[in-house]
């Protein structure tokens, strides 16, 4: 038994999922229904009825989006989630899992962002949006934190581990770790500004100037959104990204080569032929 070494060269390219055709669309239609269900108040005309449902929305997108998320889980198994691969995916979900508790509701210290950009830096776009799903959807098992805003933590984190993957930087050595380091500060205040926009149109009650006004234009919601942001959730955002740079720039180099060394001891995309005896 041989494996073809040619496909084992550069670990930078290792693929624990291999994204065909019917991946990349239900990705894709997943991600715009996504899109939908965190964006609708920016996508609703002023005169829309939607508002009126504001107590069901939650629910029904988060059932919309717990099936989607089955359907692309169902397409990542189709796409080559072999043996190896699931076992790589629950270590690393369980370790982001427990990883998420740590520091909860104190300034926004949440170590488990680094190893979902790093994991999916190493293993792909795939293998990253099945990541940041599972881990999601077992820390808040874990932590008791399920309810309708669970779906949409879990796509938010998925897109979150998805987009290392799709970095399109080869470098290696320091400035891969800056790179990783820049995107996860980013990536964080996306996050954070994702999961606000899944609850902020449902906070009428709270009437004020940064509330949603069902009945304003996209530019008076935007502003409204905007300090929303500011006056909610700024300072825990920035703890978020800045506790994942300096975790990605102490921890990230070593927590590289591990990945990889595990990524290549597994071969993912190894190609096994069998050879005659004396051959």
């Amino acid at each position: 038994m041989t494996r073809d070494p040619a496909r084992l060269r550069d670990p930078v390219t290792v693929r624990a999922v291999r994204l065909g055709p019917r991946s990349v669309l239900t990705l894709a239609l997943v991600s715009a229904v996504g899109v939908v269900a965190f964006g609708w108040p920016f996508l609703a005309p002023p005169t829309s009825q939607v508002g009126t449902h504001a107590q069901d929305a939650p629910w029904l997108f988060a059932g919309l989006l717990v099936l989607l998320v089955a359907v692309v889980a169902a397409a990542l198994a189709e796409s080559g989630l072999g043996p190896k691969a699931v076992a790589m995916l629950g270590v690393l979900a369980a370790t982001g899992a427990a990883l998420r508790p740590i520091g909860a509701g104190t300034a926004g210290i949440e170590p488990m962002f680094f190893l979902m950009v790093l994991s999916g830096r190493v293993l792909g776009p795939g293998f990253g949006f099945a990541l940041g799903n599972v881990t999601m959807f077992a820390s808040a098992l874990l932590t008791g934190g399920v309810g309708p805003w669970m779906p949409f933590q879990m796509l938010a984190m998925g897109w979150f581990t998805m987009g290392a993957g799709l970095l399109p930087v080869r470098a290696r050595g320091r400035t891969e770790v800056r790179v990783l380091a820049a995107y996860g500060f980013l990536a964080a205040f996306a996050y954070g500004t994702a999961m606000n926009m899944a609850g902020w149109p449902f906070m009428g009650a709270l009437a004020s100037d940064i509330a949603f006004d069902p009945h304003a234009d996209v530019p008076a919601n935007l502003a409204r959104f905007l300090a929303y942001c500011v006056a909610t959730s700024l300072g825990w955002d920035l703890g978020r990204a800045l506790v994942t740079v300096v975790l990605t720039l102490t921890l990230g180099p070593a927590l590289l080569r591990g990945l990889r060394r595990a990524t290549r001891r597994a071969a993912f995309e190894a190609q096994v032929t069998f050879e005659a005896p004396g051959r």
